[in-house]
């Protein structure tokens, strides 16, 4: 043999080796490609992130005037003029109607005279108690001179008494008529109704040429409001009422501008519910400032009571976070859970985090993230769980 005989078979040996690796390759290639898909394409991921979290109990509500006054009539007779509108605004002390004054001032009249005719009498019953008084001292010096009887003195002295007890009988009935003249003229100033405040006319429920009867009942003619202050009045379920305590921050929206939010403060949960076809509600309260005038009656409030907030908080979707058990291990800074992290290369990695204020859609992390990084919110549609998820132990 040769010295080039191993050539061939060096030749031969080099391309099986080639081909080898080749195969070697290409098995390495069709199992990476043949593999699950990377994370991105087979769960839903979620960025973690900086904002503000507030966790809320909601509720519907209506705006009423904090201020407001139903005006009525305290006498009865035919309303003559209405003086205002709806919506017309108005003064402390504005005439706002009358009612016909015809009876009342007739009564008036008649107190006056009975009152002339009264002080006429007390005037002359004045002139006889001074004729009296003159007569009963001219008996008793004529008595002193022996010169009448003591018959004459006594007559003298009872028909004085008598003019003094007419006297006094006369300045009460004259206190009488004038306390019933008072009333009278009150009566009369009745049938002018003036505005007991300051504020916006809301409603007129009378009419011009109505009879109003007060013996009957206290007839309202219209509604004064002061609309500067609105109270939001809200009715909350006996299931959330036990999250709510006064003073606690809340703001609200209103059905024909739900982008703007009124902020208010909650002053007062009202003690005794209201039961509606079974369902328990409680009224909370609170004012709100209306300088605009942009808040009417009757507007319908969705409520937001914020019962936790979170600002420039690290935040993730409650659907990367497992808790052990129903609501997580409390700890001294919040409730430990674990989230799913993806890697720098692609690959999934639990890790267990800190869990501080939680809504119904995200979670606020204390630690154990770091801003930028993502977490397995969920699967996507079509795809299966194959890593199935670890219990939590020690949580």
């Amino acid at each position: 043999m040769t010295p080039d005989a191993p050539r061939p078979f060096r030749r031969r040996l080099l391309a099986a080796a080639l081909l080898l690796a080749l195969v070697a390759a290409g098995l390495a290639a069709w199992v990476h490609f043949s593999a699950a898909p990377p994370a991105a394409e087979r769960y839903l991921l979620a960025t973690v992130q900086r904002g503000e979290l507030e966790d809320v109990v909601t509720a519907t509500g209506t705006l009423q005037p904090r201020d407001h006054v139903d005006v009525g009539a305290q006498v009865s007779g035919q309303l003559r003029k209405i003086h205002v509108e709806v919506g017309e605004q108005v003064e402390a002390g504005a005439l706002l109607a009358e009612i016909d004054p015809t009876v009342y001032r007739a009564r008036v009249d008649e107190r006056r005279a009975q009152l002339r005719s009264l002080r006429a009498q007390l005037d002359d019953r004045g002139a006889q108690l001074e004729l009296a008084q003159l007569q009963a001292r001219r008996q008793k010096n004529l008595i002193a001179a022996d010169a009448t009887t003591t018959e004459a003195v006594q007559a003298a002295e009872a028909t004085l008494r008598s003019a003094r007890a007419q006297i006094e009988a006369l300045r009460a009935q004259i206190a009488q008529s004038e306390s019933s003249l008072r009333a009278d003229e009150a009566n009369l100033d009745y049938a002018r109704i003036y505005a007991p405040m300051a504020g916006t006319v809301v409603s007129i429920t009378a009419r011009q040429g109505q009879t109003l009867n007060t013996n009957q009942s206290a007839p309202v003619i219209l509604r004064i409001a002061d609309l500067s202050t609105m109270t939001v009045q809200t009715q909350v379920s006996e299931a959330d009422i036990g999250r709510l305590r006064p003073g606690m921050a809340t703001y609200f929206t209103t059905l024909g501008d739900a982008r703007r939010r009124w902020p208010g403060t909650l002053e007062k949960i009202e003690p005794t519910p209201t039961v509606t076809n079974n369902v328990v509600l409680y009224n909370a309260l609170f004012d709100v400032p209306n300088p605009e005038h942009a808040l009417m009656t009757q507007m319908t409030a969705q409520v937001f009571f914020i019962t936790a907030q979170a600002r420039d908080a690290l935040l993730v979707p409650m659907g990367a976070v497992r808790f052990a058990g129903r609501r997580g291990t409390a700890t001294g800074e919040g409730r430990r859970a674990m989230v799913q992290v993806v890697a720098a290369d692609g690959s999934l990695v639990e890790r267990e985090v800190t869990i501080g204020t939680t809504n119904r859609i995200q979670a606020q992390v204390l630690s154990g993230l770091e801003a930028g990084e993502q977490v397995v919110a969920g699967l996507r549609d079509g795809t299966a769980d194959d890593t199935r998820r670890r219990p939590l132990r020690g949580l």
